[in-house]
């Protein structure tokens, strides 16, 4: 069964923590009762990522993704969050695991600080036309690890060595 952790840092105020709960109960009915959501925060807060991943485990998830709750590739979401999960999974050795990029550019973000601002999109962006680099000299670096224009560009080359 396939399981999501979505972890944040954790904080010392109770309303930020909270919140990470109402997301997770969002990701629980959409993703719909096949999957297993939990939530945990890094740091300064319950559950932490071992209790997270015990969670999804006893729950029945055999194959867990994990994601940083967080939104630019810093320290946490790339280093820390990665190690907290594997020494956590290293108790389940017959689960499977992956830690995902932080949010990064995204054109839903951008929907939603529009839709914030009470701005209505002069053009969205989906699918193919949203996989593109949006650093003005095109490094697919700016954007961090989760940079669209990146991940369309590395499963596009296996195509395009096939031929």
């Amino acid at each position: 069964m396939k399981g999501i952790l979505i972890v944040d840092h954790g904080s010392v105020r109770a309303e930020a923590n909270d919140m990470l709960i109402c997301m997770s109960n969002l990701l629980q009915t959409m993703a719909g009762p096949e999957v297993v959501v939990r939530y945990a925060h890094m740091d300064l807060a319950e559950p932490d990522i071992r209790r997270g991943f015990t969670d999804c485990v006893e729950a029945g998830a055999t194959d867990i993704t994990v994601f940083p709750y967080m939104l630019s590739p810093g320290r946490h979401s790339t280093a820390d969050i990665p190690r907290m999960v594997a020494a956590a999974a290293s108790a389940f050795p017959r689960v499977t695991f992956s830690v995902t990029p932080a949010f990064g550019v995204h054109e839903k973000l951008a929907e939603l600080i529009l839709d914030r601002a009470g701005i209505e999109p002069v053009r969205p962006f989906e699918g193919a036309d949203a996989d593109r680099c949006w650093d003005p000299e095109c490094s697919e670096k700016l954007c961090g690890d989760a940079c669209r224009a990146k991940t369309a560009h590395h499963t596009a080359l296996p195509d395009r060595h096939a031929n």
